[in-house]
């Protein structure tokens, strides 16, 4: 029992870390301490230092020699060749769900939709993250194709969503939740030129609408004692998860 709690509490670890780089609450200009992040989220430095080496490992963060962790630099290159890459990869996996998937499989996300939606609506970033998150890589997962899961995941947490708070305080969000609704519509319509179309305007909407500009990305010179406030981990109840 002692180790699966240890487990939970690092895959929550990650899920916050992972979703406050995203939305931009942990930018590239300062250095992170897994013990300042820890102290943050109430957990012990272990779980924490975990989460950060995974992401050291998926190309995300970099370690400081003596100080911690810090975002790896993204360009605006960087993002318009993530853009095109999930683009390749992403619609014709949705598309192809048209043969693979059952229409219960695909029915049985909507209440997910429905959680972004909510989220949308209310201006809760970090639940309409986490749901937009699972919607997708649950998507691909239909198609039964674990490695394009994993590189789709991989792809979205690169992005750096820098404007999502603000776009959540003008309504964007609201604007762009519809469309997974769309999306499971035309997959049961099995009308292929249909989920292209939205799909396509799905992944406009991140790189052109959320992505916004890459900011500077020169490190700065101290090391942040502090982190983003975040839900604090604990071991009998899940955390908010990520995108």
């Amino acid at each position: 029992m002692q180790r699966l709690q240890r487990v939970s509490l690092g895959e929550q670890a990650l899920m916050i870390v992972r979703q406050a780089i995203v939305s931009g609450q942990i930018g590239p200009n300062e250095i992170y301490s897994a013990s300042a992040l820890a102290t943050r989220l109430g957990v012990s430095n272990s779980p924490v230092r975990e989460a950060m080496l995974t992401l050291v490992n998926q190309g995300i963060m970099e370690p400081v020699r003596n100080r911690g962790f810090r975002i790896v630099p993204i360009s605006e290159h960087d993002l318009d060749e993530i853009g095109e890459m999930r683009r390749m990869l992403e619609i014709p996996g949705v598309v192809a769900l048209i043969e693979r998937a059952r229409d219960e499989d695909i029915e049985a996300l909507r209440p997910v939709a429905e959680e972004i939606d909510t989220a949308a609506r209310s201006g809760d970033v970090s639940a309409f993250l986490e749901a937009d998150r699972r919607f997708h890589l649950d998507l691909l997962a239909l198609g039964g194709n674990g490695r394009l899961v994993k590189t789709v995941a991989q792809l979205r947490d690169q992005t750096r969503l820098y404007g999502v708070s603000t776009l959540a305080e003008q309504g964007t969000l609201q604007q762009t939740a519809p469309e997974h609704f769309e999306i499971l519509d035309s997959l049961l319509a099995r009308d292929a030129a249909a989920v292209e179309r939205v799909m396509a305007r799905h992944l406009d909407h991140i790189r052109g609408e959320w992505a916004g500009e890459a900011p500077d990305s020169a490190p700065a010179a101290s090391t942040a004692s502090s982190a983003p406030a975040a839900p604090t981990v604990q071991a009998d109840r899940p955390a908010v998860g990520t995108p």
